[in-house]
């Protein structure tokens, strides 16, 4: 699976680094995504799956699910 994020898209919610720390981030000055890991293990796929699912402005699109 390869993740990618649209920043502009991004409404800074925080739900996607709740759901996965480890792939996830935000930036200090105004909360919007980072991607930590564009390439995750098997061990956070659902995590992942649950961060762009619950994420409210779908900024998190998955590919090769």
């Amino acid at each position: 699976m390869r993740i990618t994020v649209d920043q502009d898209k991004c409404c800074g919610s925080g739900g996607c680094v709740l759901a996965a720390p480890d792939v996830f981030d935000q930036r200090d000055e105004d909360g919007v995504v980072v991607l930590l890991t564009p390439e995750p293990t098997q061990d956070q796929f659902r995590a992942v799956q649950g961060a762009a699912a619950a994420c409210p402005s779908s900024a998190i699109a998955l590919d090769g699910e």
